[in-house]
């Protein structure tokens, strides 16, 4: 039996694993851990998976062999794009190994539970995802991250998750947390801790998160959206720096920013023929207080510009993944873009 367990949403996918490899265990930790082959996929050959899947399992009923990278890595190029040599070279030898591999799936040892694991979602038309899907030994599970409506709704079922049943935060701390930290589901599960604990018995409030959430705190992709609205290129760079010295990944700043940007369109555009926010919120399905602060913030910039803006992050997003730019310099750049355009 396989699984193929894919996605950005690597939150979910952890504990979704770390609960199969408990139910494999069976109450016995030591045994399952004899009986587990952990394989890193960017230097794995098909020989030696082969080996491993093929073991015996030591006085157990199975085994479990977990690989990390291997099918981004198989992943097939895109089709009529030009390749050199050497390029053509490894899109022969990618096909050789899927091929080999989808042959040998589903002769797969029954006492082996062999999960992919990939930390990018995988094309629908991957080799292995056909396979899995042909053959009753395949499992596939898609671990999307929740956007930007979906985000308040994971937020509130995991307080009740982590308060059993009687975690609750305010529909109006839900948007503030969702729009600060946005879609960080490991930061996202610290905090709702966090502010569980603080709140007791009581309801979490949007005091409670400014009160509590450093990101809130200190520094926020609001305020820097706001020091850019105003032009201020000085303390756009400071927010963004002290963001930065905080631990903030600058993809995921800029991921942040780019959501903000994407309201503000969005804003700009629906207010050419509504100006209640209410209507506002529940026609673009945000939450009020985000279309408030988004209001207040909307007008600072033309629609052109704000347009203009997000392609910017976009080519900034794209240097980065690239390795074409260093992602601090990136961000920099960036921010001084934009408050002088």
């Amino acid at each position: 039996m396989f699984y193929v367990f894919h996605g950005e949403n690597q939150f979910s996918l952890q504990e979704k694993l770390a609960g199969l490899r408990r139910r494999l265990a069976g109450g016995d930790a030591a045994m399952a851990d004899l009986n587990t082959s952990i394989l890193e996929g960017s230097r794995l050959s098909l020989g030696e998976l082969r080996h491993v899947c093929d073991a015996i399992p030591f006085l157990a009923d199975r085994r479990l062999v977990i690989v990390h990278g291997l099918l981004s890595r198989l992943a097939p190029g895109d089709r009529g794009q030009e390749e050199d040599a050497p390029q053509k070279e490894e899109q022969d030898w990618k096909r050789r190994y899927l091929q080999e591999l989808a042959d040998y799936l589903p002769r797969l040892a029954p006492t082996t539970r062999l999960i992919f694991v990939e930390n990018e979602s995988l094309r629908p038309n991957h080799p292995i995802l056909e396979v899995a899907r042909e053959q009753d030994k395949g499992f596939v599970e898609h671990f999307k991250l929740p956007g930007d409506r979906e985000l308040p709704g994971w937020i509130q079922q995991r307080a009740r998750s982590i308060g059993q049943g009687q975690g609750q935060l305010s529909s109006e701390a839900t948007a503030m947390l969702a729009t600060l930290i946005g879609p960080d589901l490991r930061l996202l599960d610290i905090e709702i801790e966090k502010l569980l604990l603080y709140a007791g018995d009581r309801m979490v409030t949007t005091e409670d998160v400014q009160l509590l959430v450093s990101h809130a705190r200190e520094a926020s992709v609001f305020d820097l959206v706001d020091c850019v609205g105003r032009r201020e290129t000085g303390r756009a760079l400071r927010l963004l720096h002290r963001l930065i010295d905080e631990g903030e990944p600058p993809l995921r700043l800029l991921t942040m920013l780019a959501r903000q940007i994407r309201i503000l369109i969005q804003l700009r555009e629906i207010s050419e023929d509504e100006s209640d926010p209410r209507e506002m919120a529940r026609r673009l399905r945000l939450h009020p207080f985000v279309v408030q602060k988004g209001l207040s913030q909307a007008r600072n910039f033309e629609l052109a510009q704000l347009e203009a803006a997000h392609e910017r992050v976009v080519q900034t997003d794209w240097a980065i993944k690239s390795g074409k730019s260093d992602p601090v310099l990136a961000l920099d750049m960036l921010v001084v873009g934009l408050t002088r355009a």
